[in-house]
């Protein structure tokens, strides 16, 4: 199971960007909020994990939910 954080990390990877690179495209000043979110020590803001969705082409479920794998 992976949880939100670990899921991003993932995505984020397999589309080849920096951690200053998805923040820039997710309208984030600094790139620090998604390393504290991948890392686990923070928690997403709703709007943050519907723009990460849009983004990646994958369902809010699929984010959120342990069960629910990103392929």
């Amino acid at each position: 199971m992976q949880r939100f954080g670990e899921k991003l990390r993932v995505l984020r990877k397999r589309r080849g960007l920096t951690l200053q690179e998805l923040a820039s495209q997710l309208g984030l000043t600094s790139h620090s909020y998604i390393s504290a979110i991948e890392f686990g020590k923070k928690q997403p803001s709703v709007a943050l994990v519907i723009k990460v969705a849009e983004m990646f082409d994958v369902s809010t479920d699929q984010l959120l939910k342990d069960y629910l794998e990103v392929d």
